[in-house]
């Protein structure tokens, strides 16, 4: 029987997929649990308009996220800080500030698209990887720098 995945299952397809698979366990499991319908003539039509439709919806998305990138990469942050003797910092600069100082700039973005190993603990010039969609990057310019 042939099938349309609705989720993603294990050892037989992702969302969206379209497999065979045995009449009882269509009918008996993925069925009944909503993880499948079956690839009638029209789940089939439907299933081809709700691709467009996420396909048209992602496009969207990423041209915003490549209007965004460019605009951040001419962004460059100044996050002053405190400073003890020897240049060394109390405490951290952390995705948290940079996400307050490009807030600062007008840029909206989530604490997961910042994609910093471990927080900045030296002043100086830093680049800064963003992740606005999966095949979107943007790279941040942050300068860590001594606080009057």
């Amino acid at each position: 029987m042939k099938i349309i995945l609705l989720e993603n299952v294990e050892k037989l397809g992702n969302k969206g997929d379209i497999v065979e698979v045995a009449d009882g366990y269509a009918r008996n499991y993925l069925i009944p649990r909503k993880l499948a319908v079956a690839a009638t003539p029209s789940n089939l039509r439907a299933w081809e308009a709700q691709q467009r439709l996420l396909k048209s919806k992602e496009e969207k998305l990423k041209a915003k996220a490549e209007k965004l990138a460019r605009r951040i990469n001419k962004t460059t942050v100044t996050i002053p800080v405190k400073v003890g003797e020897e240049g060394k910092l109390f405490g951290a600069v952390s995705s948290i500030d940079i996400i307050n100082a490009l807030r600062e700039k007008g840029i909206e973005i989530e604490k997961g698209m910042i994609m910093l190993d471990e927080p900045i603990r030296e002043t100086g010039s830093f680049k800064v990887e963003i992740r606005l969609h999966p095949e979107v990057h943007a790279h941040l310019r942050v300068v860590v720098e001594p606080k009057e």
